[in-house]
């Protein structure tokens, strides 16, 4: 790389097998304005260092699979230039508020457990025939399809404060995803997603810092999710205590 423009990238490395200890190793990466943080990686992974663990996949901000903690902000790294931090040195660092199984590699688990648990997916009281159609108009798509956005980067885990503090906490992800299927007009299993989201580590675990809508690469709006769900449950709340005999 003599003569030609570089740029540093602080990397966090941890190692289980090895020594078990977290560190910053420094690589010196080739520097050009259409990169991105991802492609200077990739170019560790190729030409450095062979042994870098990271996640990537689609390289166009669809997967989700490549968000990482960039200068101690929750980032997809296909989507962040290194011109913006020229000629300054960029940290990258895995996401925060999640096990790191190696180098900038997360555990997901936690997240996935949260996610099954909201049932995101369509609920069905009533059989229908084989084929059959659940039509609906556009006014009805318009109420849930922002929140239906969401390609579970989990950067809003990173950012949101209490994640950190209520390690139970359902996080932004998950309830907007389960108020996205409660909106939806061919859905049936509001109920049973309201036995999870209406407890105190869920939509009453959030005190509405915004964070989360704030680091959303695809403005899914999470903050503004919760706060409909909010609404939702005190409805079901006061359905249930003045119609205690009715139909919820």
């Amino acid at each position: 790389m003599a003569g030609e423009a570089t740029i540093t990238l602080e990397v966090f490395r941890y190692r289980p097998d090895d020594d078990g200890e977290a560190t910053i190793q420094d690589y010196r990466v080739p520097y050009h304005e259409h990169w991105v943080v991802l492609d200077a990686l990739n170019w560790i992974k190729d030409h450095a260092d062979g042994t870098l663990s990271f996640r990537w996949s689609c390289r166009m901000g669809v997967c989700g699979s490549c968000g990482m903690m960039v200068n101690g902000e929750a980032k997809l790294t296909c989507a962040v230039f290194l011109k913006d931090y020229y000629p300054s040195a960029i940290r990258v660092e895995p996401l925060i508020n999640f096990p790191v199984e190696r180098d900038l590699v997360i555990s997901m688990d936690d997240f996935l457990a949260k996610l099954q648990a909201v049932k995101p997916w369509l609920i069905r009281d009533d059989e229908e025939p084989p084929g059959a159609e659940y039509l609906q108009t556009p006014s009805q798509l318009a109420q849930y399809q922002q929140f239906s956005m969401c390609i579970n980067c989990m950067l809003c885990y990173a950012a949101c404060p209490e994640i950190d503090g209520i390690p139970d906490f359902l996080g932004p992800a998950a309830i907007a995803l389960a108020h996205r299927y409660n909106l939806d007009s061919r859905d049936q299993g509001q109920s049973e997603r309201q036995e999870v989201l209406g407890g105190e580590e869920a939509v009453w675990g959030c005190t509405f810092v915004g964070e989360c809508t704030a680091v959303c690469p695809k403005n899914v709006d999470p903050a503004g999710a919760i706060q409909q769900a909010k609404v939702a449950s005190t409805k079901d709340w006061y359905r249930h205590v003045l119609l205690p005999w009715g139909k919820r």
